[in-house]
Parts: C-alpha cells; structure tokens; sequence
C-alpha cells in the first residue's frame, strides 16, 4: 500500500487532477442523462396526450338503482366488508 507521503509531488498532482476529472465525467453523465430523460418524459407526455384526444370518448356506464326500497344494502357491501377485514389482517399481520 502507498502513502500519501511516499509519492512525489507531481505524481500526487497528477493523482488529484485524475480523480478530478473522473469526478467531473460522472457527473457530467449523469446531468445529461437526466436531461435527456426530462425531455424523452415531457415527449411521451405529448405524443400520449395527442394519442388520447384522438381516442372516441366512451360514456361511463351509470348505475340504475330500485327507488323502490332505498333503506336496502348496496350489492358490494359484502365486498366492501372484505377487503376491510383483508386490510385489517395485512395490517396487523405487519405489526408482528
């Protein structure tokens, strides 16, 4: 293993200038990566936003209710109380 203290001036110069540079090359690289990923994302955004406008908007479908009985359960509330008690057993499975 070399100290510090062994090499010569130059060669520590020319050690520091090396890492100098290496760590400018990185961070070079990485700025212009995220650059180029800013403007590739901004790029699909349009294309994607264009694409959609050009799609037939469908209706969404609407629920009919029986006015008849409004005092009657929903049909997903059984749905509804299962995926509550699945959450619950998640989260308690997760505390232990």
């Amino acid at each position: 293993m070399i100290l510090l203290t062994q090499l010569t001036q130059d060669q520590l110069v020319a050690q520091l200038m090396n890492g100098v540079t290496l760590m400018l090359l990185g961070m070079g690289t990485v700025l212009l990566f995220l650059v180029v990923l800013i403007f590739v994302t901004k790029g699909m955004s349009h294309f994607v936003t264009k694409y959609e406008a050009k799609k037939p908007q469908v209706a969404p479908a609407t629920a009919t209710r029986d006015n008849s009985n409004n005092n009657a359960a929903t049909p997903n509330t059984s749905a509804d109380t299962e995926i509550a008690a699945a959450i619950a057993a998640a989260v308690a499975k997760s505390r232990e």
